[in-house]
């Protein structure tokens, strides 16, 4: 299978500079694109005690997520072409969307390794996205 389309996630997460780190040496060795993909929980731009109104809490969380991708394309190829989605929602739920609509042949994703109660607290958003994806995902676990 050739990988000509590659969709990292990316967070402000150590882990994610890993899978950005994979996703973009798979890319140059398949000549493929890469897109990034920052989803924005929804938690964090409809907070009503802020006295923010929404559009603001909006505008400034996609402000800092473009920060976040420039810091990341800042370490990448001149030559690699890369895209990028930021989407606010479910983050699973958007990581799959965006896998289906562009299309991805590959999902990059970094996982927090957590197990136990965090994971079932927390949840992980690698394994739903593991679950739905249309395409091969590569999970990226912490160096150790």
């Amino acid at each position: 299978m050739i990988f000509r389309r590659i969709l990292v996630a990316v967070d402000s997460e150590p882990i994610a500079a890993h899978a950005v780190d994979i996703a973009t040496e798979l890319a140059r060795q398949a000549g493929a694109e890469l897109a990034f993909i920052h989803v924005i929980e929804p938690a964090l731009v409809n907070a009503a005690d802020t006295g923010l109104q929404p559009e603001t809490l909006v505008a400034s969380a996609k402000d800092e997520a473009r920060k976040l991708i420039a810091d990341f394309r800042k370490h990448l190829p001149e030559q690699l072409a890369v895209l990028e989605f930021i989407q606010i929602g479910p983050p699973a739920g958007e990581i799959v969307n965006a896998a289906r609509d562009w299309p991805a042949d590959l999902v990059v994703i970094g996982s927090h390794g957590r197990g136990g109660l965090k994971r079932a607290l927390m949840g992980s958003v690698a394994e739903a996205v593991m679950r739905q994806a249309p395409c091969p995902v590569l999970v990226a676990r912490a160096k150790s």
